[in-house]
């Protein structure tokens, strides 16, 4: 089943209100863009949706497993609710976050083995098999920092895969790339999406998000305010705001 529903999700960081009530869903396959300029709150949403941040109030739920956030509930959040809800959701971020003194191959295997308690050569396999998917087959042995930026960030999706997430969240994934590594990354996203993968990708690549998102939704300020199919909404933007963002981005 998989569907995802995000339901009246606040946020604030010292006063400062950075998600006002955002409520969206995402069916099982479903592959959504989330836009909106610097500072709209598209961060922080996915951080709240895998508990990185833990939302003020609202509510999150994936198949039957919700929790809700208020002040009573969150004190009573508890870490296997956490483990439970992020071992179906698989984040990849905009720095690639790999950690440094282990190569490849080990920042892939080294979750599955020790969260997951795998078996160590089962795990190798399966490593291998998706190092081959994102086309890192000869750099298993490498360390990040011998990885150009678009290797590292398709390292980075290979090893969130490796947890078999049932939903993937991309914090702006290419926006730490030259220019000529942006392509080798969002191929293996839209590769992801064919094979079914439930997506939400917050990214500034308006061509990405025409061809491969089936629904768009546009942050300002902490609330959604237009969301629809992709299509529709490029097409014929329903709000000045969202208009003007596409005109900008355009340019």
């Amino acid at each position: 089943m998989n569907k995802l529903q995000v339901t009246n999700i606040h946020k604030s960081f010292h006063d400062h209100d950075v998600l006002k009530g955002v409520s969206f869903s995402a069916d099982k396959g479903e592959v959504l863009a989330l836009m909106g300029s610097s500072g709209s709150g598209k961060s922080t949403l996915l951080r709240c949706i895998n508990l990185l941040t833990v939302p003020d109030d609202g509510s999150i739920q994936i198949d039957e497993q919700k929790i809700l956030f208020n002040a009573a509930e969150r004190s009573t959040l508890s870490n296997s609710q956490i483990a439970r809800l992020r071992k179906k959701i698989g984040m990849v971020f905009q720095q690639f976050n790999l950690w440094a003194h282990m190569t490849v191959l080990e920042n892939l295997i080294e979750a599955p083995i020790h969260v997951l308690k795998q078996n160590k050569q089962q795990t190798i396999e399966q490593a291998k098999i998706l190092l081959q998917k994102v086309g890192l087959s000869d750099k298993l042995n490498k360390y990040p920092v011998q990885l150009s930026g678009g290797q590292q960030q398709r390292a980075a999706i290979a090893r969130a895969l490796m947890m078999k997430p049932e939903i993937m969240l991309f914090d702006e994934p290419t926006s730490a790339l030259d220019p000529e590594m942006v392509g080798e990354v969002l191929s293996v996203m839209q590769q992801l999406a064919t094979e079914g993968m439930t997506m939400i990708i917050s990214t500034h690549e308006l061509g990405f998000a025409r061809r491969v998102a089936n629904r768009c939704i546009f942050l300002n300020e902490g609330m959604i305010i237009e969301q629809g199919a992709t299509q529709d909404m490029f097409a014929n933007p329903q709000t000045a705001r969202f208009r003007k963002f596409l005109e900008a981005m355009q340019h």
